[in-house]
């Protein structure tokens, strides 16, 4: 787990780590439908833009104070010189803010090459697919001239198994999670997802195999414990010390549609004879199996989602994470507080910025959370 821990907390280290050692370039990506498989394919080291600690100072010239820690934190880096280490950067879709960011990116780094390729938002088109398919078929270009390496067919599909793998083994901790047989803690969890955002794709896979065999697994669950669900958190990872506290409250995290969690790793690319055509049913796959509100899926929405997930978990209550100034999440949110208050889902919002969280706040928010769930009175036997 320290090469993980090191790599999520430190990505721009690792990156400069790999490129020594490969001698190859590195591209930046953002959250959160960019196909992944294609920057591998060519040969060079895709790279999940990751939001920094560092406090924000540079970047504060650059984006309004309104604009998400996330968003705010990616301009910082750029202005500071921590992504001096990415070669070019590339995306298939973004929020009002994040093209705001990649707008520093451009100003910030006029020679390194930027790409956008925005993907169609509203699924169920006529037009939809063959769009998608024509916007991967313009960021595969795009990477060949930077990488100078032509993508194959046969190059995209042998990375398409190779992050197929890995999603896959990191679904296998999520079940044993959600069956209580193993105790991962919602900070590991975020660091096993985390780190394979960021790290080689077959080095992070043989760790993982790894920790797999080595993991403590029960023929039981455990009895008696609030089990909780996380929700929300697009684009950049919770900070751990808020997963901690939520756990430290007397709780445990038993299932997540965070983006540094189940939303990433949820859908699999079909390994057809057609690469292209498969990473554009993932894309539209990924909508029905973890619903995003910056998508439109005529008979998929995520309230729904959310209230199936808490019945197949067993969770006994949700803690949505919202980031400040996250306008998809802030004005889909009523919606799911709705669905969940009509069945009697007890709910916890928590608004996280960059700049921290008062943890003694927040602890007790969580404490109450938690006690206000045990005091629930028990479903009558009929």
């Amino acid at each position: 787990m320290a090469l993980l821990k090191s790599a999520a907390d430190d990505p721009a280290a690792y990156v400069q780590r790999w490129k020594s050692a490969h001698g190859r370039p590195a591209i930046g990506t953002f959250p959160m439908n960019f196909p992944v498989e294609l920057v591998h394919a060519a040969n060079a080291h895709p790279v999940i833009i990751q939001e920094s600690r560092t406090p924000i100072t540079e970047g504060r010239s650059l984006l309004a104070e309104f604009y998400c820690g996330y968003t705010r934190s990616v301009a910082d880096q750029i202005a500071i010189g921590e992504l001096d280490g990415i070669d070019a950067f590339v995306a298939a879709d973004h929020c009002v803010q994040l093209l705001g960011a990649v707008d520093v990116i451009r100003y910030k780094r006029p020679d390194t090459p930027v790409h956008f390729a925005q993907f169609t938002s509203a699924m169920d088109g006529a037009l939809t697919r063959p769009r998608v398919e024509n916007r991967i078929s313009e960021l595969t270009a795009e990477i060949e001239q930077v990488t100078g390496t032509a993508v194959t067919p046969e190059r995209i599909t042998a990375s398409i198994r190779a992050y197929n793998g890995n999603r896959q083994l990191l679904r296998e901790f999520y079940a044993l999670r959600k069956s209580g047989r193993a105790r991962i803690t919602a900070s590991q969890m975020q660091l096993l997802v985390k780190s394979s955002m960021v790290m080689d794709i077959d080095e992070h896979t043989a760790i993982l195999r790894t920790i797999l065999a080595d993991l403590r697994v029960e023929q039981d669950a455990p009895a008696d414990v609030v089990r909780i669900h996380l929700s929300g958190h697009f684009c950049h990872a919770p900070r751990p010390e808020i997963l901690d506290a939520i756990e430290d409250s007397g709780a445990i995290v038993v299932d997540d549609d965070l983006y540094t969690g189940y939303r990433y790793i949820s859908t699999d690319v079909p390994e057809t004879d057609d690469p292209l055509a498969a990473l554009t049913t993932w894309y539209l796959d990924r909508n029905v199996n973890a619903p995003c509100p910056t998508r439109v899926t005529s008979d998929v929405d995520w309230d729904t989602y959310l209230l199936d997930s808490v019945a197949e978990s067993g969770a006994n209550g949700v803690v949505v994470l919202m980031a400040k100034f996250c306008e998809p999440h802030m004005l889909y949110y009523p919606e799911l507080r709705k669905a969940l208050d009509a069945h009697g889902i007890p709910l916890l919002l928590i608004e996280t910025e960059h700049e921290g969280l008062p943890l003694e706040k927040l602890r007790t928010q969580l404490e109450t959370f938690v006690e206000r769930i045990r005091r629930r009175p028990a479903p009558i036997a009929v």
